[in-house]
C-alpha cells in the first residue's frame, strides 16, 4: 500500500467517524501493518491539506476528529438560528470550579460558592460526561473527589487541561473561571450545548460559607493547584 493510498483511507475514517478516533483505531484499519509513527506523519499530512478550508483537523484529549473552524460559525448558525440552550449558572459555576481545581469535593465547591450544591446539579454534570469521582479524600467522612472527564476536554475542543485557557490573574474567582469556559464554549457547535435546570439553595444573604461537616479541608482560592492523590478504596 502505497502513503497516498494509506492517507485517502485514514482521511475517509476520520470524516466519517462519528466520534474522536483514537491512534489506536486508526492502525486497525491496516491491520496494524502501519506504525504509530506512521499514522502520525499520515495525519499531520491530513492537516497540512486542510489548512487554508473551513474544516480542520484537530487532537483532542481521546483523539483526532474534524469540525468546522471557530471563523465558520457565524454562517453555520443562519442554518439553525433558533438559539442554542444555555447551562444554568449554577451548572456552569459547578464545572468550572471543578475544571480548575481538581480534584474537589462537593464542600469544597460549596465554600467557593457560597451556597448549596443541588445533587441533581452534580448528577447532571456526570450523566453529560463531564465529571466523574475519581475516589475520596482521606478526611472524615471521605468525601467524594471530582474530576473533569476525556469528554469534558473534547466537548471543549482540547487535547489536555494544560489547554485550558488561564485565568490571568493568581486567585481569581470562579466569576473569572465561568467566565473562560463560557467563552471557549462559544467555539463549539450547537449541537454540544445541554440544558441545566438550577436547584441551588442559597445559604442565605448575609451568611458565611461554613464548611460542611465531614470536610474539614476548605480551598483558599481557584488558582491551579498539584492535584491530590485520591484514595480509589470504597468507603
Amino acid at each position: 500500500m502505497t502513503s497516498a493510498e494509506a492517507k485517502r483511507i485514514l482521511e475517509t475514517a476520520l470524516i466519517c467517524a462519528q466520534s474522536p478516533m483514537p491512534l489506536r483505531d486508526m492502525r486497525v484499519l491496516f491491520d496494524d501493518e502501519i506504525g504509530a509513527d506512521s499514522v502520525r506523519m499520515l495525519l499531520d499530512e491530513i492537516s497540512r491539506d486542510w489548512a487554508d478550508r473551513g474544516v480542520e483537523l484537530v487532537t483532542l484529549a481521546s483523539g483526532w476528529r474534524f469540525q468546522s473552524r471557530p471563523e465558520m460559525r457565524t454562517y453555520l448558525d443562519r442554518l439553525h438560528p433558533e438559539k442554542p440552550p444555555k447551562y444554568s449558572r449554577a451548572a456552569m459555576e459547578t464545572l468550572a470550579i471543578v475544571a480548575y481545581r481538581q480534584p474537589v469535593t462537593r464542600g469544597d465547591i460549596e465554600d467557593i460558592r457560597g451556597v448549596t450544591v443541588s445533587s441533581q446539579i452534580v448528577k447532571q454534570l456526570e450523566d453529560r460526561g463531564w465529571i466523574e469521582s475519581i475516589g475520596y479524600r482521606e478526611a472524615a467522612g471521605r468525601p467524594a473527589l471530582f474530576a473533569t472527564t476525556q469528554r469534558f476536554l473534547d466537548d471543549l475542543g482540547l487535547a489536555a487541561l494544560d489547554q485550558l485557557p488561564p485565568l490571568g490573574v493568581q486567585g481569581e474567582g470562579h466569576e473569572r473561571a465561568v467566565a473562560v469556559l463560557e467563552a471557549q464554549a462559544r467555539l463549539l457547535d450547537d449541537d454540544q450545548a445541554s440544558l441545566l435546570l438550577d436547584e441551588a439553595e442559597p445559604a442565605g444573604p448575609q451568611a458565611e460559607p461554613q464548611p460542611p461537616a465531614g470536610d474539614p479541608c476548605p480551598p483558599d482560592d481557584l488558582s491551579l493547584r498539584p492535584p491530590e492523590s485520591p484514595s480509589t478504596e470504597q468507603p
